[in-house]
């Protein structure tokens, strides 16, 4: 919901990514209530500190919250709609968002307040980026529920990000166990990859260069198809000459001119595809010039795609991990 990843996260300010105050709960009030329903805390969020349930019952989330509440098994009764995450959706989860009401569209203007209203929801969670706040009625939905803003900031806060979004939801117990998972495999996979990736320079083609303007993204360490491959032990040399907010801390867009000056040292080329392997179009401008293909990396056969560069939660990165594994094994032959 709400802005693409170019525009969204690009936007974003530079917020807070500490978890100080997450879960933070005053007494819990109406504690009459022996199941814990009724009960309250104090939630820190993007827009202050808000209280809601202890327990909720009735969730409403949008934006980047709905894979991560989807994955966590949150008591969701409404949702955003999340087109371009469905690629990278496990079966049960796309099944499961599917089925679930459609209570907003891609983007800020198409909230339906109504239908919030009706889904009758105890919290309400905003996966946005920060300026993207402003274009939603945050009051109108307060006086429908409590409202957090959990919104995104640079691409590797997801891990941070998705944790705030289950807990504020009351789902940190699939997410944990989700979590754990993606933990234990990206160690193993950094221990079959210890001798090899480390040592390498490698350089990464992201999929949001502009061709009508002759520009390639270039994505550093942090950035959204660099982040996991880092979990494994890879390094994307360099840094941004002119940081900005959001993803734009971690990445730049060069003229295409410049694609000598930004791989000329690479050992390793990496460049996000699409999940069914096919390259965006702004991928291809830059492989198909010249410049590339004089690159010393690209004349040693050292390109490597990369899919589900985009993955928010634990159980997308999981699926990434395995992409990651069968694209760097030839590394292990070299």
């Amino acid at each position: 919901m709400f802005m693409n990843r170019s525009t969204g996260l690009a936007g974003a300010l530079a917020l807070s990514l500490a978890l100080t105050g997450c879960g933070a709960s005053d007494d819990g009030k109406d504690s009459d209530a022996k199941d814990g329903k009724g009960k309250t805390r104090v939630f820190t969020a993007d827009n202050g500190k808000i209280t809601i349930p202890v327990d909720p019952q009735r969730v409403v989330a949008t934006g980047y919250a709905v894979p991560v509440l989807v994955e966590a098994g949150a008591p969701l009764v409404g949702i955003s709609s999340w087109k371009r995450g469905e690629p990278m959706m496990g079966e049960k989860e796309l099944v499961a968002y599917k089925k679930l009401p459609k209570v907003a569209g891609e983007l800020a203007a198409e909230t339906n307040y109504e239908a919030i209203a009706e889904a009758d929801p105890d919290l309400i969670v905003i996966g946005v980026p920060a300026p993207v706040l402003g274009d939603i009625d945050v009051k109108r939905l307060e006086s429908i529920a409590p409202v957090v803003a959990i919104g995104p900031t640079i691409p590797s806060a997801w891990r941070d990000l998705s944790l705030k979004q289950s807990d504020a939801a009351g789902a940190l117990e699939k997410f944990n166990s989700v979590k754990t998972a993606y933990e234990a495999k990206a160690t193993g996979l950094a221990e079959k990859y210890k001798d090899v990736l480390p040592g390498l320079k490698l350089g990464h083609v992201g999929a949001y260069g502009e061709v009508a303007k002759g520009t390639f993204q270039r994505e550093f360490n942090g950035s959204w198809g660099t982040n996991i491959a880092e979990d494994l032990g890879a390094k994307y040399y360099g840094k941004v000459k002119e940081p900005g907010p959001g993803s734009r801390a971690v990445s730049e867009y060069p003229s295409i001119e410049e694609l000598p000056a930004a791989f000329r040292e690479a050992d390793v080329i990496t460049y996000s595809v699409q999940a069914d392997g096919s390259v965006p179009e702004p991928v291809k401008y830059a492989m198909d010039s010249k410049l590339w293909k004089n690159l010393p990396a690209v004349k040693a056969g050292k390109t490597i795609p990369l899919g589900y560069t985009e993955a928010a939660t634990y159980g997308q990165a999981t699926q990434t991990l395995d992409v990651l594994d069968k694209a760097f094994a030839p590394l292990l032959d070299r």
